[in-house]
């Protein structure tokens, strides 16, 4: 199964949400579904 994200990525993804980024704004920053 091929990962769309890498380690590094998704790790700055949920840093940017510790630092109070709101999560609509991540999803669509980086192109992930807000479903997910």
């Amino acid at each position: 199964m091929k990962k769309r994200f890498t380690e590094e990525q998704i790790i700055g993804v949920l840093k940017e949400a510790d630092a109070g980024a709101k999560p609509a704004e991540l999803c669509r920053k980086h192109g992930i579904s807000e479903a997910t």
